[in-house]
C-alpha cells in the first residue's frame, strides 16, 4: 500500500482487513484518536447498524431519521473494531480462532 493508493487483496484474509485499516486510518489522518474515543464511534456505528437493520425488519421507527444501509453500517462496526484491535496489538484472526477453539468444548444448552 503507498501513498494514498489503499488496495486489498482479491481474497483477503482477516489479517489482511486489519494491516488494511492500519493503513488506511493513517493516510486518512484517524491515527491519533484514544482507545476510549473509538469505542465511542464503535458504539455509534453499532446503534447505526441496529436502526438499519430495524428498517430491513419494518420495526417503526422514525420516518424522519435519517436511512442507513445495512451492509454499510456492518463495514463502518468492522472497520473500528480492526482499528481498535491494531490499536491494542491484537491478532484479531489469531483471537477469533483460540476463542473458537474454547467454544467448541463448550456444552450449548
Amino acid at each position: 500500500m503507498k501513498n494514498n493508493k489503499l488496495e486489498l487483496n482479491s481474497n483477503p484474509t482477516l489479517r489482511d482487513f486489519q494491516g488494511y485499516v492500519a493503513e488506511m486510518i493513517k493516510i486518512r489522518g484517524f491515527d491519533k484518536e484514544t482507545v476510549p474515543e473509538l469505542f465511542m464511534l464503535l458504539l455509534e456505528e453499532c446503534g447505526e447498524l441496529a436502526k438499519a437493520a430495524r428498517k430491513t425488519q419494518n420495526i417503526k421507527s422514525d420516518k424522519n431519521s435519517e436511512n442507513f444501509h445495512v451492509a454499510e453500517e456492518a463495514a463502518d462496526v468492522l472497520i473500528y473494531l480492526l482499528d481498535i484491535c491494531n490499536y491494542l496489538d491484537i491478532d484479531l484472526e489469531q483471537a477469533f480462532r483460540d476463542k473458537e477453539e474454547k467454544n467448541k468444548t463448550r456444552v450449548w444448552n
